[in-house]
């Protein structure tokens, strides 16, 4: 099956005018998103990720390296009307209403007048804004203004939809709404590919993560592998500094404070630590099981580099 994107040894890079220094922005990403699926594009600020979405949406253009999406070069113009893009901010102008922010959008790929009033006041009725949808946009809330740019990412019924932060700054309602939105159009057969700091939002929703820092792909895989198997919790008690350092040998996840310890670790070493904390007249209070995160596996991945 043709893959939704296709990226090899995808290179960019900037002259910083300040140091006289070229940075490279992204660093031969070599990567593939098959169709039908929500994938999560992750990486610290300055990763790399907007820069890559750039490429891909033909708005910049790489320094070496290739872009397909569905088989077709990105940036061409009959990919443009295959995919859409919704920004962190979406800007709009403030003295259109909602449906007349639709409606322009609409006409740009020429839908007939009667369809378009149909699918405008449908999209807008999807993200929950019909009531609104002639209220002036300055009147709007972000969380309404993000509501908007998902209805206008969605006005040319898109294969593809690269969505930048969809839920930064919702309040919780919009924000599960949103959620709800993304799961429904992947049920619909669209390809989306999110880049966001919400990690949880990426944990509940994506089929498959990549995490990115560099501007080079750390980690790639589908989310249920990567989550695969636990750690262990480990909280005790009377635990003095001497007896502490001792737990950091066995537990590098660990803190203390005021004699109480709470560490991570892998459960094939609870038994030693448990058999140390006693030994060393401390008070072993809980030991439970903890699924890993995605929060963990991104910490794990950025701060150690890994590259797998």
């Amino acid at each position: 099956m043709e893959n939704a994107i296709e990226i090899r040894d995808l290179t960019k890079s900037f002259h910083n005018m300040l140091t006289k220094e070229d940075v490279i922005a992204v660093d031969h990403l070599t990567l593939d998103v098959p169709p039908g699926q929500i994938f999560g594009f992750l990486g610290p600020n300055g990763a790399g990720k907007t820069t890559t979405i750039k490429m891909l949406l033909g708005l910049i253009f790489p320094d070496s390296g290739t872009a397909h999406i569905f088989g077709q070069p990105a940036g061409e113009i009959d990919v443009k009307r295959k995919i859409s893009y919704l920004p962190e901010s979406p800007y709009f102008y403030e003295h259109l209403s909602g449906y007349e922010v639709m409606d322009f959008y609409g006409r740009l790929f020429n839908i007939p007048a009667k369809a378009r009033k149909k699918r405008v006041e449908e999209l807008l009725e999807q993200v929950g804004l019909g009531a609104q949808m002639h209220k002036r946009l300055r009147h709007y809330s972000k969380g309404m203004l993000q509501r908007v740019g998902l209805a206008q990412a969605l006005i040319n019924d898109p294969q593809l939809l690269f969505l930048d932060e969809p839920t930064s700054g919702l309040d919780p309602i919009a924000h599960l709404d949103i959620r709800d939105l993304i799961l429904r159009l992947r049920e619909e057969g669209k390809t989306l590919f999110i880049s966001s700091h919400q990690l949880s939002d990426v944990e509940m929703v994506c089929d498959r993560v990549s995490i990115l820092n560099h501007g080079k792909l750390l980690r790639v895989d589908n989310l249920s592998a990567l989550l695969a198997g636990e750690t262990t919790q480990v909280r005790a008690a009377n635990i003095t500094d001497e007896v502490f350092q001792g737990v950091k040998e066995i537990a590098p996840e660990s803190m203390v404070s005021d004699g109480a310890l709470s560490a991570r670790i892998d459960p094939e070493k609870v038994d030693e630590l448990v058999d140390y904390i006693r030994r060393s007249g401390g008070s072993v209070v809980a030991v439970t099981p903890v699924q890993r995160t995605l929060e963990d596996i991104f910490i794990e991945t950025v701060r150690g580099g890994n590259l797998s």
